[in-house]
């Protein structure tokens, strides 16, 4: 079992995943709380975020039926870097084993990094043997040189370190720390996509997390700090009305394009303190979150133009988060951007529920899509869910630290300054 911890800025998801005998992870707990702690996708207030991530996680036992011990948690906001490194070995052999891969990796990670940063993702794009080019795997392939382009995605040391001294402090272990947008891409969008060039962009209540893919691995990421937050605090200061009752507005009635908005559908608007409540059309709120839309999706095509690959993604646009669903997003998506541009949908033979087919979730299923996947390449068995003993009295905790027997220990001393003394 596997569970993934969504840790936003508006809401913490906690999905507990089973992985089957053919490798699909079943969801078999679901857990959701309000983020109280959390801005821009960075922890503002420890306290508040343990009691949010306690509440998702304990909902999630419940439902699975199970106690859950470590996570794998994602991660985000305006402290993420990333950049397209490149790197070059001798082949020892002249034939490539793991350890030249791995030598190549770290060849290509060689680059001055800020002390302050932390690096998250190494993701490799592809391999070349001496002048053969866009080997996907290059093991047991013979040469001389082995080159390898790959991307490196780092973050903030103490902005992570926060997240997860938040999870230590509701007694979870955390399995790894993954980039949100990278998580998305795996439960959002398909292989084709990623083949043909594709940019999935996330946009949540904090953030609008963008990754490009093309030639099926992973070319660019970035951050833009604005999303559904600033849409509802345009409807609270246009509307003059608290912030709880704009989210709710906004949820319920809100379009991001103002002529498929009716002039004559009228909104009940409560004022501040004991004011009357006052009524509008949705047509005039339409307009206020249509500007709004305008300026995330073009601060988007801004991000795209200056990666350079902005001609690069005829597979289009791929939007996901809960911003992404209002109606009108997506035409408007497709008026900013002037290119293919669809809603994010999860894969249902992949044992995904009707509960969690939303974009709302497509971090959290990535989460555990990417967990599975770890463990396949690991060959271990994960520890982030333990049934209770009755159920499984064979468990074994992998996490376990071996016991250290203090007699053993002054044995073998002795022995060893018999022999040598």
């Amino acid at each position: 079992m596997i569970v993934g911890l969504d840790v936003g800025t508006s809401k913490v998801v906690c999905l507990v995943g089973e992985v089957n005998d053919d490798g699909r992870v079943e969801i078999i707990g679901i857990g959701s709380h309000s983020a109280k702690g959390m801005k821009r996708g960075v922890v503002v207030n420890i306290e508040s975020t343990v009691q949010s991530i306690q509440r998702a996680v304990e909902e999630a036992e419940l439902m699975a039926g199970c106690n859950i011990h470590s996570v794998f948690v994602s991660v985000t906001g305006s402290h993420i870097r990333s950049l397209n490194s490149h790197g070059i070995v001798a082949i020892k052999d002249g034939e490539v084993q793991d350890a030249d891969i791995e030598r190549v990796i770290d060849a290509a990670q060689a680059v001055p990094m800020p002390s302050d940063q932390r690096v998250l993702h190494i993701l490799p794009q592809e391999f070349s043997i001496d002048a053969q080019e866009g080997i996907k795997d290059p093991l047991g392939m013979s040469g001389v040189r082995l080159e390898a382009n790959v991307h490196m995605i780092s973050g903030a040391a103490n902005a992570v370190m926060n997240v997860e001294k938040c999870i230590k402090k509701c007694g979870l272990g955390v399995d790894g720390v993954i980039l949100s947008q990278l998580a998305s891409s795996h439960s959002s969008l398909s292989d084709d996509e990623k083949d043909l060039g594709v940019c999935l962009v996330d946009i949540g209540a904090g953030t609008a997390d963008l990754a490009i893919w093309i030639d099926g691995s992973i070319h660019h990421t970035s951050v833009v700090p604005v999303a559904g937050d600033q849409v509802t605090n345009d409807i609270s200061m246009a509307l003059r009305t608290p912030t709880q009752h704009a989210e709710k507005i906004k949820i319920k009635y809100a379009c991001a394009m103002s002529s498929m908005a009716s002039a004559d559908q009228l909104i009940d608007v409560p004022s501040v303190g004991d004011r009357q409540s006052r009524t509008i059309s949705r047509h005039a709120l339409a307009e206020v979150v249509e500007a709004r839309y305008e300026e995330i999706y073009s601060l988007v095509l801004d991000e795209l133009r200056r990666s350079g690959y902005a001609e690069r993604i005829p597979a289009g646009i791929v939007l996901t988060g809960g911003t992404s669903q209002i109606e009108g997003a997506i035409d408007l998506a497709e008026k900013v951007f002037d290119m293919p541009v669809r809603l994010s949908y999860l894969d249902e033979d992949s044992g995904v529920s009707d509960t969690v087919n939303s974009p709302i979730y497509s971090t959290g299923v990535g989460l555990l899509a990417l967990g599975g996947k770890y463990y396949d390449s690991k060959g271990i068995v994960p520890s982030g869910v333990q049934k209770t003993i009755s159920e499984t009295p064979d468990l074994v905790n992998v996490n376990a630290k071996p016991s250290v027997n203090v007699f053993d220990i002054w044995r073998n001393m002795k022995q060893w300054f018999q022999s040598n003394l």
